[in-house]
């Protein structure tokens, strides 16, 4: 029965169904359970918090990535499948603690001065969330200097930065150069994504790692928690 319901959790969260009322990228499913009611019968029957999160929702996601990168799904659908992830993980929180899951570092992230765009951001949120990170997203046009009293004050192990725009993307080296002058720079890990970005932009910078899309901004954080 447990596979059975982290079976239709994975598969819902690539439908994009929160609630049994959402009828799902593929349509026809309106009145069968979504992510939240399964979650929710989930934790009611005592499956392990770590395969809710790891077998069910962190798996549907990277599901959800392939079909992504086959251009079966575009970004409204990528969307609709983070909400259901974000909407499980907000009833799972209170019980990581209790099943004793420790967090895998924590991560800021924010868009750069002057840019307002955030379905990147918001996806990756919710991508390192289900992956076990602790998350503060801190907004979008972010001045250097917020983002450096922020680190100052969160302590983080990594900086996510977000541009969609090539007039915005040079506050990214801004905020680092912020970072170095703060002699806060050696204490977290940049890493930066977005439209305009690439991996040659992000060591022209000093960043410490690139991310095209969520998935290899997750891929490329676990690669940093590790060392």
């Amino acid at each position: 029965m447990a596979e059975d319901i982290i079976s239709l959790i994975r598969e819902n969260v690539i439908q994009g169904r929160v609630t049994r009322d959402d009828e799902g990228l593929d349509g026809g499913m309106v009145g069968q359970p979504g992510v939240t009611e399964l979650t929710e019968k989930a934790l009611a029957t005592g499956i392990d918090v770590r395969d809710i999160i790891n077998k069910g929702l962190t798996e549907g996601m990277k599901l959800m990535g392939q079909k992504f990168e086959e251009k079966a799904y575009y970004i409204p659908d990528m969307l609709s499948s983070a909400e259901a992830v974000g909407t499980a993980m907000k009833l799972l929180e209170p019980h990581l603690a209790q099943s004793g899951i420790k967090p895998k570092g924590k991560v800021l992230l924010a868009t750069v001065k002057g840019d307002l765009h955030d379905i990147g951001k918001n996806i990756v949120t919710i991508l390192l969330r289900g992956a076990g990170y602790t998350v503060k997203d801190l907004g979008n046009d972010m001045e250097p200097q917020s983002i450096v009293n922020a680190v100052r004050e969160e302590n983080p192990q990594f900086l996510g930065l977000s541009a969609l725009l090539t007039s915005t993307m040079v506050n990214m080296r801004d905020t680092i150069q912020a970072l170095e002058e703060s002699g806060l720079r050696d204490k977290v890990k940049v890493i930066i994504g977005g439209a305009p970005v690439s991996e040659e932009y992000a060591k022209s910078i000093g960043a410490d790692g690139y991310g095209s899309d969520g998935f290899q901004a997750l891929a490329v954080i676990g690669s940093l928690t590790s060392t």
